[in-house]
């Protein structure tokens, strides 16, 4: 029996978070040495404790790709090599979110020169694609086309961005090919499964046995794979090695690139072999933001994630959430109605900075997020329809993974991708294995039309050719006096800048550890609906307090999966979130 991450500390919690947030969410989530600081962040306390290791943590959803990871680490590689190596290993064991046909974005810490980069990896709109082209004959938009067809594909990022993270990077010891081997061995030898595979692929039956190219591989007879089964990926592995041995080029052109768009146009879509020759990853500025004392890094746009982390901690730090206390009604509402605004602004102001203007200063600056405290009463909540999108150009100046690494010299990756439902549009590409997003569903169909997740769109983030979808992936770091103290992110669609917000409310705010911090209830706020999300855990007293001061509360199971890495006096500690079966932080 494999060794257990010791932040196993609480029983896996099944289901996903569903709480009637959208029509579609059901179908989204499948129906659809140490690096010492001061006395910044407290000693490991003894009660949930995290995982430690003095050398490095690797923090991931999978446990074969955190394994992955602390091996690369042990041959001497940095955090970027052992990046790589999780991300194309998450692809095969983790399928439902880790992918090659998807995309994301990968925050960068190197320690030697205290630089801090985000790459961008999303998923970009084939040329072909049109403004309305998911609006059906009435001029509303039609979900089918945009989650359950070809025409919901992006064109995928994950295997530039992996390369392109490697090359700038990687710390030179391994080569692309060394680091896809171990991906490549264990989809071609074939994996139990076990843990959250068994869960997902019953939970995604419906999506996956739609497409006889993906029944091939994960269905035996009229049913997918079930427990203690193997699943073999050959395909997979032959793409794999196509990748070892070509590099990049080996996906986005040629055999592997020829087989995604027949697949894709065969099922309704517009892409062309030629998005994909054209695709490229960006390396962009991080953007900064600070909270009680700790500087801010995370994913600029075309992601909302960093953008929102810190206008809502902007708003927060306006109030004393210690003195109310980790849980507490009163903590908790405030947290939810500093999480109104910003997901309102999300809808107005958000979108691909390289085809819109996104008042990114004006919407992280602290003045802009004081007008907003102002409008909060600590004993009142405000209606949705009483929240609405506010002016920050004055103050201008699921399914989805995330996974956390810090090496033995401080460099640091925080890493999110997805392919956005559980097992994205659920088509394995004939001959590849790959299994393929329909993250054009993130796009605004039309003004004001919610996607799967309930999260309302605007013209800024409309259709257009070789756009990027907005999201709100949100890999993030904390530094305090220029040292490195948290590296977070999450899965869980519009739920995760609240997932962020969570963790890091509960180190900096109530002193909890990292494994008491990603364990604890979460709470989410997005504005539309007009509801409050919180997690099985709070007291019945607490939420007859909520429900007082006129939230809508609705309670649920799960949500998210933090997998963190902290920096305490004490070195490098770690979690995995305890909400899926499987996960495990490792150091070394």
């Amino acid at each position: 029996m494999r060794k257990q991450a010791r932040t196993r500390f609480l029983p896996a919690i099944a289901g996903a978070l569903l709480f009637g947030l959208a029509p579609g969410l059901a179908a989204a989530q499948g129906a659809p040495p140490g690096m010492p600081i001061e006395s910044a962040i407290p000693s490991v306390q003894a009660r949930m404790l995290p995982a430690i290791g003095p050398r490095g943590m690797v923090s991931t959803q999978e446990w074969r790709a955190t394994r992955v990871g602390v091996d690369v680490l042990r041959l001497g590689g940095n955090a970027v090599d052992a990046a790589v190596a999780v991300g194309f290993t998450l692809a095969v064991t983790l399928p439902k979110a880790g992918n090659l046909g998807g995309g994301g974005f990968m925050l960068v810490h190197l320690a030697g020169s205290h630089e801090t980069v985000a790459i961008d990896y999303r998923e970009t709109a084939p040329a072909a694609a049109t403004r309305d082209m998911f609006l059906g004959p009435d001029g509303e938009p039609d979900p089918a086309k945009s989650r359950d067809t070809g025409l919901s594909v992006g064109v995928p990022g994950t295997v530039a961005g992996l390369a392109l993270a490697l090359s700038r990077y990687g710390s030179g010891r391994f080569t692309l090919a060394e680091l896809v081997s171990r991906a490549e061995r264990l989809a071609g030898d074939g994996i139990p499964v076990e843990d959250d595979l068994a869960d997902s692929l019953p939970a995604s039956a419906g999506r996956l046995g739609r497409f006889p190219s993906t029944r091939t591989v994960f269905f035996a007879g009229q049913n997918p794979l079930g427990r203690d089964a193997r699943l073999i990926q050959s395909d997979l592995a032959a793409t794999l090695r196509r990748i070892a041995e070509g590099g990049p080029d080996a996906f986005y052109r040629g055999e592997t690139a020829d087989r995604i768009v027949a697949a894709v146009r065969a099922a309704g879509g517009v892409m062309t072999t030629d998005d994909l020759a054209r695709y490229r990853p960006v390396v962009r500025e991080a953007v900064r933001g600070s909270y009680r004392g700790f500087d801010i890094a995370s994913m600029p746009p075309p992601s909302s994630g960093g953008v929102h982390l810190i206008q809502i901690l902007n708003i927060l730090e306006g109030f004393d959430l210690k003195a109310a206390g980790a849980g507490s009604a009163g903590a908790i509402h405030l947290m939810a109605e500093a999480m109104k605004p910003a997901y309102a602004d999300r809808a107005a102001w958000l979108g691909d900075p390289d085809r819109v203007k996104v008042p990114v200063a004006g919407l992280v600056s602290k003045r802009y997020a004081a007008t907003l405290r102002e409008a909060i009463d600590p004993g009142r909540a405000r209606p949705g329809g009483e929240v609405a999108a506010g002016n920050p150009l004055p103050f201008e100046s699921d399914q989805t993974t995330h996974f956390s690494i810090v090496d033995k010299d401080g460099n640091a990756v925080a890493n999110t991708y997805t392919l956005n439902f559980s097992y994205g549009l659920g088509l394995v590409a004939e001959g590849t294995g790959v299994l393929l997003n329909n993250e054009m569903d993130d796009f605004a169909a039309k003004a004001g039309a919610s996607n799967a997740y309930g999260l309302v769109g605007g013209e800024a983030n409309a259709v257009a050719p070789g756009a990027r979808p907005l999201s709100s992936m949100t890999p993030t770091m904390l530094f305090r006096d220029g040292k490195l103290v948290l590296v977070t992110g999450s899965p869980g669609g519009s739920r995760i800048i609240s997932t962020v917000v969570d963790t890091i409310v509960g180190v900096v705010d109530f002193g909890q550890n990292i494994a008491e911090a990603v364990a604890a209830p979460r709470i989410h706020h997005q504005w539309r609906p007009d509801a409050l999300l919180v997690e099985t855990g709070l007291s019945p007293d607490t939420l007859r307090l909520l429900r007082e001061r006129g939230h809508r509360v609705a309670v649920g199971s799960s949500s998210g999966s933090a997998n963190s890495v902290l920096v305490t006096p004490e070195g490098v500690t770690g979690a995995s979130d305890p909400r899926q079966r499987g996960t495990l932080a490792e150091g070394y």
